[in-house]
């Protein structure tokens, strides 16, 4: 390939792999963390409704109706919320806007594989901190010790691929115990079981809080994610939005997401269904030899006592069945496993089976 015309930083880089869209008939796909039901029909609604000679025109720049959704929601201001092209758009905003300085950023070692991608992207200095061995945040780590101090602070919450999440006072230690620098806490997953950290905003300056509606709300294809915290940190993720797309939401995304918002009866019935899944497909893999680490996501992360990680993702996949499987240090035989229908987790149990018996 000829690179003679890349800058020095496009050749450092190591993009992030996003999951596989595979165009394979009758496959079961377990492999994105997407939601295994549809939106509400309000959300389809309010889009169809939506469909008219108004595109021609641009949407509210600054997403006003849905933001103030939001602040009734979290019980916060207006002006506590900023919202954006998913989360991973939010979190590349915050990088350079709030964790972009001389001390390294933290982060866990096995975690959301973009943190790295945005430290490369932006040239800023980071710092990886083991989990433990059963695969948990090491509070104490994250705390700062003598001249050893962060310039920002992120993490999963629950943690992806683990599944595994803090408490909330656990939370509160790391934000209270680094005044000096902001701690975001990305909570992509917070609605299948964990604790949000976003009651907290009110007391501490330094935290940001992310979410997105493309897991719980079942909205991936509309690409909508926010961040809350105090409005001086929400005032810098706008100066940096509107210095690179004052438009970030489109009219179709913006009136989507506010129809999901106020349609808490779906939410809440398909948030539960979930939940309700990964427990049954948590039991049926314990069953057949897997060590499933305990998940608060809409996946688990399960490894088999006797069988290779790679081997069965590649068995899983001959048979139409489609799962995840990272290839780096002390998880490369573990495999996350979208939560997914019932008739889809039972038939991915079937298939292992199959495989396992074989």
């Amino acid at each position: 390939m000829d690179d003679r015309y890349w800058s020095p930083t496009v050749k450092r880089l190591t993009p992030y792999v996003p999951g596989e869209q595979p165009r394979i008939p009758d496959l079961i796909k377990l492999n994105t963390n997407e939601h295994p039901h549809g939106p509400s029909p309000r959300v389809l609604a309010a889009i169809q409704a939506e469909l008219d000679e108004r595109l021609r025109l641009y949407p509210d720049p600054e997403a006003t109706a849905l933001r103030h959704e939001l602040a009734q929601r979290h019980g916060v201001e207006i002006d506590q919320v900023f919202v954006g092209n998913g989360s991973d758009e939010v979190l590349a905003f915050a990088f350079q806007a709030l964790l972009g300085h001389a001390s390294s950023i933290w982060f866990p070692d096995i975690t959301y594989s973009f943190y790295p991608v945005y430290c490369t992207l932006y040239g800023l200095p980071h710092e990886t901190v083991p989990l433990t061995d059963d695969f948990r945040l090491p509070i104490p780590a994250f705390l700062p010790r003598g001249e050893r101090t962060a310039g920002g602070i992120i993490f999963a919450n629950p943690n992806a691929p683990t599944g595994i999440a803090l408490e909330l006072d656990e939370v509160e230690r790391i934000v209270a115990g680094n005044p000096q620098c902001v701690v975001l806490v990305d909570e992509a997953y917070v609605d299948f079981g964990a604790q949000s950290a976003i009651p907290l905003v009110k007391r501490y300056s330094n935290l940001l809080v992310v979410q997105t509606f493309s897991k719980s709300r079942a909205l991936a294809g509309l690409r909508v994610g926010y961040a809350i915290g105090q409005a001086p940190l929400i005032e810098a993720l706008r100066r940096v939005k509107d210095s690179f797309n004052s438009y970030p939401l489109d009219r179709l995304a913006q009136v989507g997401a506010l129809a999901s918002l106020q349609d808490e009866a779906h939410f809440e019935a398909m948030r539960l269904d979930v939940i309700a899944t990964r427990a049954s497909l948590a039991r049926g893999l314990e069953a057949l030899g897997f060590e499933v680490l305990p998940s608060q996501a809409n996946f688990v992360f399960a490894r088999h006592r006797e069988r290779s990680g790679a081997e069965l993702a590649r068995s899983l996949r001959e048979r139409k069945v489609l799962v995840r499987r990272f290839d780096q240090p002390r998880i490369a035989d573990f495999l996350r496993i979208t939560v997914g229908t019932r008739e889809q987790c039972a038939r991915l149990l079937e298939v292992l089976v199959e495989i396992l018996g074989g």
